[in-house]
């Protein structure tokens, strides 16, 4: 079951065929995250011999490390069907009944942004999780009856960004719980060329490197600038991507050699400039910077904290001298802002 966006632009239709394009379709085509991938090939090989259904897994991380793409590089390795769905698509226990109900044995359902699952529809998934059954509720009151469906062996596959989100008895029902880490340059280097050689680009080395020290280590936004890289390079009618093209495609995206955005240097600076360097709590954060707190949580606080230009303390989050120096402060501006 593959949710879509009510209304897509051209564009984005193809930038979603292409990033369809560029998953990874075997395991040694998936660059980095070794450590979870020989975990996930003995899940496999073990279930294969049983002839049951893989255990459910949980995928966590930051976003663009490549979770939905080890979810159906996972279907593909355990040749089965993937249904595809997301935690706020799934309103009312209906919703989950019909998709729960459509399985055949062995397949994958695949929640993405599975924090956002509201309390009813966990519930719901406990007893579907753990002994394959469906209670479904009819009616209300002293007439109410509960309804048992036996479910065929399938498998969950969900994945957050959160996982403190998740309930406890949630959380212990999947038979592994595997976290993505940030990627190397090298490895998002090797993504690059990978992708490059797909694309049907040739690419340069000093521009593979540009673009991988500013990929965010990674492998989505790594993907997302060889692209508009290659459309520059097009553009400019040039037959291959150099390190004059990189430079002048992160000049026009508004982005430094650190891979910062616009937005990530405008929170750097608010804490700064606003805050005296921090600490600053996230909701003071969000209405200053005029973002919402849950964007800044977990698309840009992350790789700040992974380039060491902010810390979280209990009293809330500052900027560090790494982050003063990147921007152009004096560090000893940090005392005198405070004051």
């Amino acid at each position: 079951m593959s949710i879509q966006p009510a209304a897509t632009s051209k564009k984005e239709k193809g930038d979603s065929l292409l990033d369809l394009t560029l998953r990874p379709q075997q395991w040694n085509e998936y660059i980095g995250q070794e450590r979870l991938k020989k975990n996930l090939k003995i899940l496999i090989e073990a279930a294969k011999k049983r002839g049951d259904a893989l255990e459910h897994v949980l995928l966590s991380g930051p976003a663009g490390l490549g979770k939905t793409s080890m979810a159906y590089l996972i279907a593909r390795e355990m040749n089965t069907n993937i249904r595809v769905t997301s935690g706020p698509a799934i309103e009312r226990v209906g919703d989950l009944a019909s998709i729960l109900t459509n399985l055949l044995p062995q397949d994958i359902l695949f929640i993405d942004e599975a924090h956002r699952l509201n309390k009813l529809i966990e519930e719901v998934l406990y007893p579907a999780m753990e002994s394959r059954t469906l209670d479904i509720v009819i009616g209300k009151g002293p007439s109410a009856r509960i309804i048992q469906i036996e479910l065929p062996p399938f498998t969950l596959i969900a994945a957050t960004t959160r996982t403190g989100l998740l309930s406890s008895p949630l959380r212990s029902r999947f038979g592994g719980a595997f976290r993505l880490d940030f990627y190397s340059e090298e490895e998002i280097g090797k993504i690059i060329t990978r992708s490059a050689k797909i694309l049907g680009v040739n690419i340069k080395e000093e521009a593979v490197e540009r673009l991988a020290r500013s990929a965010r280590f990674t492998p989505r936004a790594a993907n997302r600038l060889l692209k508009r890289a290659r459309d520059f390079a097009q553009i400019s009618e040039k037959a291959s991507i150099d390190d004059e093209i990189v430079r002048k495609t992160l000049e026009l995206l508004e982005i430094d050699d650190s891979g910062l955005e616009s937005m990530d240097r405008r929170i750097l600076e608010i804490i700064i400039k606003k805050f005296g360097g921090g600490p600053v709590g996230l909701s003071a954060l969000a209405a200053a910077s005029a973002e919402e707190e849950d964007t800044i949580e977990e698309v840009y606080e992350p790789y700040l904290m992974q380039l060491g230009f902010i810390e979280r303390t209990p009293r809330g989050r500052m900027a560090t001298e790494n982050a003063y120096r990147h921007l152009g402060f004096a560090v000893t501006q940090q005392k005198s802002l405070l004051s």
